[in-house]
């Protein structure tokens, strides 16, 4: 990566940093029930903020969504995805908006092993919480759509929390590498160990027939992520074995405001949050 694209990148990142303290400002608090800081895991990260919708929950609860965020897996924090949790909740949503190791404190596959666990947990006190057990999803932006990926189509990382990709009723992707080495974000190099990146860590790898429905979102114009090769890519593969995908690219939007957009203030300039409540609603998504 350039100095012009690294530069691009740490501007991007304050930016969102700085807006996502204003849209949750804007975030109306009236959707929701917020029970904050709960511990998925006994490390300090691993905790989750539960978003619980003021609406009636339909018969059999509410359908639940684990949700994970971006940052390269080296910067966020769950509190800065207040509007995300405020978005599904007011959509009658159960949202769990959960932490995860970063590096340098870790590197692959240790968050990947934080969002088992974090899924585990939704799965586990789905009913609890007014969810629907047999309707959660695993969901994220960016690094957190990697994290969601990897664990609806690879075995491995939920069968070692005690749970497996079959209790998933599907999985949302908003603009997620899935399939991106060798890497050039300086960032995420470490992060895989850059150049010897270990055998297995894409999720493109693990496509397969039977594998939970998935929604994939991108921006036409991604500049960070490569929309084509990632996101239309995995949908091609994942229908080329009959996976059931739901892909949405939106025009004018960049791959920030992919997320943004699901902030109370920017819902006008695209329907992401339309599209993804859409999905998560559906009761026939089905596997082959």
């Amino acid at each position: 990566m350039n100095r012009t694209r690294r530069l691009a990148l740490a501007a991007t990142t304050l930016a969102f940093a700085g807006c996502s303290a204003g849209l949750n400002k804007l975030t109306p608090s009236s959707t929701y029930t917020r029970t904050g800081g709960v511990n998925y895991g006994a490390l300090p990260r691993q905790q989750l903020d539960i978003y619980q919708p003021t609406s009636p929950a339909p018969a059999g609860g509410w359908p639940v969504v684990v949700f994970f965020y971006g940052g390269s897996w080296n910067w966020g924090e769950r509190g800065e995805y207040q509007f995300v949790g405020e978005a599904l909740a007011s959509r009658g949503v159960l949202t769990l908006v959960a932490d995860y190791r970063l590096y340098p404190e870790v590197r692959y596959p240790a968050f990947l092993e934080d969002s088992a666990q974090a899924v585990a947990y939704g799965l586990r006190e789905a009913k609890r919480l007014g969810g629907n057990p047999q309707r959660v999803f695993v969901m994220g932006h960016s690094a957190g759509a990697y994290n969601a990926a990897m664990l609806a189509l690879d075995e491995r990382w939920l069968k070692a929390a005690g749970q497996s990709p079959a209790a998933l009723a599907g999985w949302v992707g908003l603009a997620g590498p899935y399939d991106f080495l060798p890497i050039s974000n300086v960032n995420a190099q470490p992060v895989f160990h850059h150049p010897n990146y270990p055998a297995g860590s894409q999720p493109f790898e693990y496509v397969r027939r039977g594998a939970p429905p998935a929604f994939l979102g991108a921006a036409r114009g991604d500049k960070l992520v490569n929309t084509e090769r990632n996101t239309l890519g995995l949908a091609a593969r994942l229908r080329a074995v009959e996976v059931s995908v739901t892909l949405e690219i939106y025009e004018r939007i960049d791959h920030v405001l992919l997320v943004a957009s699901m902030a109370w203030s920017l819902r006008w300039m695209v329907p992401v949050l339309d599209d993804v409540t859409a999905f998560v609603r559906q009761e026939d998504l089905a596997r082959p």
